[in-house]
């Protein structure tokens, strides 16, 4: 006996209502909605129009380096990261001062942050990972002009080594910060140093979440943390390797609902290939410019 399988119709995605469209599209990253979902057809690309489109751009999600491996394709390689650095722009622009949440890797330059957060005046997250061409200087501005951020996030970007100064100026400048997340390109270990775990713990009373690796903090900097951000849910502090988790401390800890331990591995290698490639990529072009 054959049994008759009813196939079920494909929906017909343009004929879906505008708002359910919008809420699709609200969960692509922002290289797809930029050089896919807004060139399908007219009725796409007015609803990519919509500023609340724009209240996130994510420029991490998608993006990726790892079809340059050779320096000789330097110049395709920064080539790359400028059509990026574009894209994110366009973004910001088509936002129209919508815009709360924006991750970027891998690119911009000086100047380039500060200008977003000017057209943006009440940003709520910003994530920066590996943009090695974004100074210190630049963190500065950007959270001076940003009172009503919540979330930041610095993944191995460069220069960012003075951290004390910086999260307390960050603590200060930002009152409503609830999620610090911090690794530094270079291994700050070597020297024990709590002045910014006193930092934070002075300045970011509203803390929620913690993210501080390769910190030279000991365990009077973590307590002092503890006591002074009494809403902490998560701590990493892989790789501080001058705490000691025992006794009374231990006993402490226990308040956080997720807790990394300094010795739970760090993936180091993909972070130094990562940097070793930019370093190499950025050689090549200077040695190509001078001798053309």
């Amino acid at each position: 006996m054959e049994v008759e399988v009813l196939s079920t119709p494909k929906p017909n995605w343009l004929e879906l209502p505008r708002e359910i469209t919008m809420n699709i599209f609200q969960r692509l990253c922002t290289l797809e909605i930029v050089t896919s979902a807004s060139v399908v057809c007219p009725l796409w690309w007015d609803i990519c129009k919509d500023p609340l489109i724009w209240r996130t751009i994510d420029m991490v999600t998608g993006i990726t380096t790892d079809m340059f491996t050779d320096p000789s394709q330097s110049k395709s390689y920064f080539e790359y990261l400028s059509r990026l650095e574009k894209i994110c722009r366009y973004a910001v622009n088509r936002s129209c001062g919508h815009l709360k949440d924006i991750y970027i890797k891998k690119f911009g330059t000086f100047d380039f942050l500060i200008r977003i957060a000017k057209s943006a005046s009440h940003l709520r997250s910003i994530r920066l990972e590996k943009c090695y061409e974004i100074p210190t200087a630049e963190i500065y501005e950007v959270v001076k002009i940003q009172p009503f951020l919540e979330e930041l996030d610095i993944f191995h970007c460069y220069d960012y080594a003075q951290t004390t100064h910086l999260f307390e100026f960050i603590g200060q400048s930002c009152p409503l910060l609830k999620s610090l997340k911090f690794s530094p390109t270079m291994e700050e270990v070597d020297n024990k140093s709590d002045d910014g775990a006193f930092a934070i713990a002075n300045t970011m009373p509203m803390l929620r979440h913690l993210t501080i690796l390769n910190n030279g903090l000991t365990n009077n900097g973590l307590l002092a943390i503890l006591d002074g951000c009494p809403l902490l849910e998560s701590l990493d502090i892989r790789g501080c390797v001058h705490v000691d988790l025992d006794g009374s401390l231990n006993e402490r800890c226990k308040q956080i609902k997720e807790l990394r331990f300094p010795s739970d591995s760090i993936d180091h290698n993909f972070i130094n290939d990562d940097l070793v490639l930019d370093f190499k990529m950025k050689m090549h072009e200077l040695k190509r410019r001078f001798l053309v």
